[in-house]
C-alpha cells in the first residue's frame, strides 16, 4: 500500500523515515495520526518508517495522549525521541584552558572536565590530550565508548564550516590549515579502540550563541552574543541557525578599526581586541604593576572587587558598545548577549551608556541587553548541539539507517 505524496518530504518526494523523526524530536507531530496528517503518508508507510526508527533505537513510546477522535476510543500512544541512545562529546578551547564533556542528545551535561591547555602548544599535542579526556569522561559517565555517535570542537578562531579547518586564526599559532577533525578523531580512537566517529568544528563564539539561544531564547529570531575574553568575537544566530558569512567569518569584530594605534595579535593596529579585549585590560593592569596575563586574570580580579579592573573594564565596555551600536543597527536583534572574560556589571554598564547613546532608539527598542545564562558551559552545550542537529538531519539520519542495516 502506498502513501500520498508527503508533504514534509526533501526535494518534493515522500518524507522518509528522517522526516517523521525531525516531527517527533521537534515536537511538531507526537503520534501515528499526527505524523500521517502532517505527511500526508498512509498509516501503513507511517508505521514501517517508524518501526526503522524504534529497530535503531531512536524512537520509543511514551504514555497515551490525548483521543484523537471526537467519537472517544482508546487514547494515541505518544512517540519520543529516545535520547538515551548516544552520547556526545564536546570540548571548548580558550587560549590558555579547555573545557571538555559528555552530553545527552539532548544537551543533558553527564560528565564534565576542565583543566589548563594552551593552544600554543600545537593541534597535535592539544588534540591528543583531548582525545584522552574523552576516553576518561566517558567512563565518568558510565557510558562506553561505542555509545559516544560524534565530537563538537569549539576552538577560538574562524572556521571554514566546509572543511573544519580554522582560517588565519590571531591567537590560534599553528592551527592554520589543520586537519583538525582526522586529528581528533584518531586520537579519540587511539585512546578509546572505537570506531572513528564524525568530528564538527566552529568557531567558539558561533557555538556559545547556538547554545544560549536554543536554552533559553528559542523564540528570539535574531540572536547576537559577544564573547569578551582574551579576544573578542561574535556569534549571530538567525531564525534558529548560526550565521557563518561565505567562509566562516561572519562575526569577527574584534578586528574591526576603532582608530587607536595599539598593535593587534593579527599584525594589524587599532583593532577592536587591542584595546577592548581581557588581553588588553590585562595588558593595561600589567603597566600599572597589577599582576595580570590574560582575560582570566581580569575576570578573578574583577570578582575580587579590583577598583582598577573595574575601570578598565568599564572603559573597555564603552569602546565595544560604540561598535555594538552598529551592529544592533545592521542586524537589529531581540537579544544581545555580552559573555566571556569581561561579562560582569562594569563592562556590560559601559556597553550599555555607548550603545544606546549611539544607536537609533528604534533598533534598541525591544532589545534586551543580558549576559550569558549558561556561563562556562555554553559553548560545549553549543557544540553538543550542532553534533545531534547534523547527525538527526533528515537526509543524514537515512544514511546511518542504511548503515546500520534497518
Amino acid at each position: 500500500m502506498t502513501g500520498q505524496p508527503g508533504r514534509t518530504g526533501r526535494g518534493g518526494g515522500q518524507a522518509g523515515a528522517g522526516d517523521l523523526l525531525a516531527l517527533v524530536r521537534t515536537g511538531r507531530a507526537t503520534t501515528r495520526g499526527a505524523l500521517q496528517q502532517a505527511t500526508g503518508l498512509s498509516r501503513a508507510t507511517v508505521g514501517q518508517r517508524l518501526d526503522r526508527l524504534f529497530r535503531a533505537g531512536w524512537l520509543r513510546e511514551g504514555a497515551g495522549g490525548p483521543v484523537d477522535s471526537p467519537l472517544g476510543g482508546r487514547p494515541s500512544i505518544t512517540l519520543e525521541f529516545d535520547d538515551a541512545h548516544a552520547v556526545v562529546l564536546a570540548a571548548d578551547l580558550d587560549t590558555r584552558h579547555a573545557r571538555a564533556a559528555v552530553l545527552s542528545l539532548t544537551g543533558e551535561i553527564l560528565a564534565e572536565h576542565s583543566a589548563v591547555l594552551a593552544v600554543e602548544e600545537g593541534p597535535d599535542a592539544v588534540l591528543g590530550e583531548l582525545g584522552g579526556w574523552f576516553a576518561e569522561l566517558l567512563e565518568k559517565a558510565g557510558r562506553g565508548a561505542q555509545e559516544a555517535c560524534g565530537i563538537g570542537l569549539a576552538v577560538p578562531g574562524p572556521v571554514d564550516s566546509e572543511t573544519g579547518l580554522v582560517v588565519q586564526p590571531p591567537i590560534m599559532p599553528g592551527w592554520d590549515g589543520y586537519d583538525i577533525r582526522s586529528r581528533l578523531s584518531r586520537a579519540f580512537t587511539e585512546r578509546t579502540g572505537v570506531a572513528p566517529v564524525p568530528v564538527l568544528v566552529d568557531n567558539d563564539a558561533n557555538l556559545m550563541a547556538y547554545g544560549e539561544q536554543r536554552t533559553g531564547y528559542r523564540d528570539c529570531s535574531a540572536f547576537v552574543l559577544v564573547k569578551v575574553s582574551t579576544g573578542i568575537g561574535a556569534g549571530v544566530v538567525v531564525g534558529g541557525e548560526i550565521f557563518r558569512g561565505v567562509d566562516g567569518g561572519a562575526g569577527d569584530i574584534g578586528h574591526i578599526r576603532v582608530g587607536s594605534e595599539a598593535l593587534c595579535r593579527c599584525g594589524s593596529q587599532g583593532c577592536l581586541a587591542a584595546v577592548a579585549s581581557g588581553g588588553a585590560v590585562a595588558r593595561r593592569l600589567a603597566e600599572t604593576g597589577v599582576p595580570a596575563a590574560s582575560g582570566s586574570d581580569v575576570r578573578d580580579l574583577l570578582a575580587a572587587g579590583h577598583p582598577g579592573a573595574a575601570a578598565l573594564a568599564r572603559e573597555a565596555g564603552r569602546q565595544v558598545g560604540d561598535v555594538l551600536a552598529t551592529v544592533v543597527t545592521l542586524l537589529n536583534p531581540g537579544v544581545l548577549m555580552i559573555a566571556g572574560d569581561l561579562a560582569g556589571t562594569s563592562f556590560l554598564t559601559g556597553v550599555r551608556e555607548l550603545l544606546y547613546q549611539r544607536a537609533l532608539p528604534r533598533s534598541t527598542a525591544r532589545l534586551d541587553v543580558v549576559t550569558s545564562r549558561l556561563g562556562d558551559r555554553a559553548g560545549l552545550v553549543g557544540a553538543g548541539a550542532m553534533v545531534v542537529e547534523h547527525l538527526y538531519a533528515p537526509t543524514r539520519v537515512e544514511e546511518r539507517l542504511l548503515a546500520l542495516g534497518v
